[in-house]
């Protein structure tokens, strides 16, 4: 009985990804973009002669999934995304090929900034709407949307979460997951009305800033400009994108806990302390030294905290080119691909709490050094962390430089230099989108072989689904009754 109930429940997702392309399809009948009409209408069409037999026909069952099964349906519902996503690409008559159709859906659904379009402003304006649009829908994600908005997937929308939401923990903000799944979309939405807002109000026209918001809030970075945010230069909308990336990249269900008047969740929560800190002290540093390029400190702080900002946020949007900025200010952003942000966010990379993990676990190694029958604990938000935390911090930070070295290996066998290959594959792993060398500011992936564009996309999933959803299922001992 479980295995049809999942095969409808993967169904009903899958009905429910081709909706997101309405609005884009109805962008391109009202602007009259009559070659957009059939990409976007076919994979609607595929979705749902897919789906509609499997709902009609296999009973409505109450569904218990283990997380075995939560992982294997959540990673089928993002390939399958990304695989509906692509053809709007490839049909769009833009001359992408399908290679670069299913890299460009995967940069989407997995919030990551990177492009083999040379040229985005050609592309016609519902296709620069599906890809904010995809990013949006990646940002928060697809199943905690499903879990929201289905009433039906009950306790076992939980099972379903873990393997979707990043971070080392889950936090619930209500007994039911669901409630939780709509607090967590509904503070998303709010960000995005907010945002798009600001955007038109800072000079933007409405459909770039409703693309913008889709693509700032849910830490994505890309946009309807070759020269991204660079191109409206100007000082308010870098500041607006500033504070919501940062707001992107930090646990949802902190918003909550300050709306409902807990304020002191917040001051006490490790990881958000330490997400600050580090964006601080990264910007104040990068600032510094890029004073003498920009003539002011106030717009040496602007684009330093920008492009601090964008880089630990995993956002990948660009101000200016940081690669002609001093080495020190380089380094610093060298070092941010490695952080990431916050558990429970929008974000990619190792995230903030793992680093605290570690850096508090070598106070304590220090300290057995000196005290050698000493027992010391570690303790994150005013509480210890348990065993199974700090195993799967570590399991899971080795398992992250593991794919970092595996991309950098496969990259630097395609011919790519060193530097670059290790840039890239800290950019993709982390769903960062940009970073040094090949992958610099204003580079694309236009030129990278097919077949490290198709890893590449395998490899951005598994970073948005936080490595371990994908990479269990290669396991023998998944595959065991």
């Amino acid at each position: 009985m479980k295995r049809p109930a999942i095969i409808r429940l993967l169904a009903i997702i899958t009905a429910g990804v081709s909706a997101f392309m309405l609005p884009s399809l109805v962008t391109a009948l009202v602007l009259q973009e009559n070659s957009m009409i059939f990409p976007f209408l076919l994979p609607m069409i595929i979705g749902l002669v897919i789906a509609i037999p499997f709902i009609l026909f296999i009973p409505k069952v109450k569904l218990g999934i283990r997380s075995k099964d939560g992982f294997l349906l959540v990673f089928l519902v993002w390939i399958i995304s990304t695989l509906m996503g692509s053809l709007c690409y490839y049909f769009a008559s833009a001359g992408i090929s399908w290679v670069d159709s299913i890299f460009e859906s995967a940069c989407g659904f997995s919030t990551t900034g990177a492009t083999t379009i040379s040229n985005i402003e050609t592309l016609p304006r519902s296709l620069l709407l599906w890809r904010s649009i995809s990013q949006w829908a990646g940002g928060m994600g697809i199943i905690l949307l499903f879990v929201a908005l289905l009433p039906f997937f009950g306790s076992s929308g939980f099972q379903l979460i873990k393997a979707e939401v990043p971070g080392p923990e889950k936090d619930r903000v209500k007994p039911k997951i669901t409630s939780t799944a709509k607090i967590a979309w509904g503070v998303y939405c709010i960000f995005t009305l907010a945002l798009i807002i600001l955007y038109r109000f800072g000079g933007m026209n409405w459909f770039d800033a409703v693309c913008h918001g889709f693509t700032i809030i849910s830490t994505g970075g890309l946009s309807t400009k070759n020269a991204g945010l660079n191109f409206f230069n100007s000082s308010f909308i870098d500041w607006v994108t500033i504070i919501f990336m940062l707001l992107g990249a930090m646990n949802f269900t902190l918003y909550y806990k300050i709306a409902k008047g807990k304020f002191k969740d917040f001051f006490i929560n490790t990881e958000a302390r330490a997400f600050l800190a580090i964006f601080f002290i990264s910007a104040v540093i990068t600032s510094i030294k890029i004073i003498p390029m920009y003539g002011s400190i106030g717009e040496a702080f602007r684009f330093g905290s920008f492009q601090a900002a964008s880089i630990l946020t995993t956002t990948g949007s660009v101000s200016a080119n940081y690669t002609l900025w001093p080495a020190l200010a380089q380094t610093i952003l060298l070092l941010l691909m490695l952080s990431g942000g916050c558990s429970g966010s929008t974000s990619g990379g190792i995230k903030v709490i793992r680093h605290v993990f570690f850096f508090k676990q070598t106070g304590n190694e220090l300290k057995k050094i000196i005290y050698p029958n000493g027992v010391f604990t570690i303790r994150l938000n005013r509480r210890t962390a348990t065993m199974e935390l700090e195993h799967g911090v570590m399991a899971f930070v080795f398992l992250y430089i593991f794919i970092v070295g595996l991309t950098t290996i496969i990259t630097a066998a395609s011919g790519i230099d060193v530097f670059s290959s290790l840039c890239t594959s800290l950019s993709i792993t982390g769903n960062i989108g940009v970073g040094f060398g090949a992958a610099g500011p204003f580079n694309n992936f236009s030129d990278f072989p097919d077949y490290l564009k198709l890893y590449y996309s395998l490899v951005m999933i598994a970073g948005r689904l936080e490595l371990w959803t994908v990479f269990v299922l290669f396991t023998p001992e998944f595959w065991k009754k």
